[in-house]
């Protein structure tokens, strides 16, 4: 089988992290579709065990975490008439948790927005902050216990409970494509102390928005869905490796991660595409084992 150069390698992960389908991808790159979306399944597990061994000990304040929505397959509503549907069809949810300041993505769980996941979220990110924080997140209930079990008090949390309705009554075209209006918010203490001036989600809520451009697979109202949960999860992985160590934030004029102290340099798509080819080199030595010298017959 013939292997990709790094060079190709890049531009097919430049592609993809720019909000780049598949399908577009294999015809810009002129190669298979196939090798795209393994390319996607490899960058995305070797980004997913970076970022797990590495971003740790971030010394943050404040906290902001949300929850974005996508599906698989097909929209839960549809997924009883859907053909063939796997068994992780349906509305797929990707938990997110930012450092306000450095603009790090501290924290990411890809599942359903259950009490579960939500456990298993806070417990992540509890364990990656070196500090207590002051932690802002939206009214879902699944929040309540989960914060408290993750962090046993040892934070200063606080809601931002928006309130969302149509005031004017408008009906037609314009309501089906556009958002709920916000009518209102209201800030409540959960735990802690947290300082309420300080208490918002729109800095997450604009990295929503950068989700949305850069995974093509989050694009609302198009063909372009996730068809397989795990291809989801890489894909999420890719891009917040990406996003965290090779994009130069506009404000920040340098990558989230030398923001946070992570890294002390600015990575290239290069950069994972060596992470991509460690992996499989290691991959390829254990399974061929370690060297094991040939005895010597006696007629030798």
């Amino acid at each position: 089988m013939r292997k990709l150069d790094t060079k190709t390698r890049a531009l097919i992960i430049r592609l993809l992290v720019e909000g780049n389908s598949i399908r577009a991808t294999t015809r810009i790159a002129d190669v298979s579709k196939n090798t795209v979306t393994k390319l996607l399944e490899d960058a995305g597990k070797a980004c997913a065990v970076y970022h797990d061994a590495n971003v740790r000990n971030v010394a943050a304040k404040h906290v902001q975490a949300d929850e974005i929505w996508a599906f698989c397959y097909a929209k839960a509503r549809n997924v009883a008439d859907a053909k063939a549907a796997p068994s992780d069809a349906g509305d797929i949810w990707t938990w997110t948790a930012m450092d306000r300041d450095s603009k790090l993505m501290i924290s990411y769980t890809v599942g359903d927005r259950s009490q579960g996941t939500a456990r298993e979220f806070m417990f992540d990110l509890a364990s990656r902050l070196a500090n207590r924080i002051q932690l802002t997140t939206d009214g879902h209930g699944g929040y309540l216990k989960a914060v408290t079990d993750a962090f046993s008090g040892e934070v200063d949390y606080a809601m931002l409970i928006k309130q969302y309705g149509d005031p004017t009554g408008t009906k037609g075209h314009e309501r089906k494509y556009s958002p709920a209006e916000c009518t209102g918010a209201i800030k409540e203490a959960i735990f802690g102390k947290p300082d309420m001036a300080e208490v918002g989600t729109s800095h997450i809520e604009r990295q929503n928005l950068t989700m949305r451009m850069g995974m093509r697979r989050f694009t609302r109202l198009t063909n372009a869905f996730s068809k397989k949960a795990e291809n989801h999860a890489y894909a999420v992985a890719l891009h917040f490796m990406h996003y965290n160590f090779c994009r130069v934030h506009k404000t920040l004029r340098m990558t989230p991660a030398m923001a946070a102290n992570v890294t002390d340099r600015l990575w290239d798509v290069e950069d994972i595409v060596a992470l991509v080819e460690k992996a499989e080199a290691e991959a390829t030595q254990k399974k061929r084992g370690p060297y094991k010298p040939r005895k010597k017959t006696i007629s030798e």
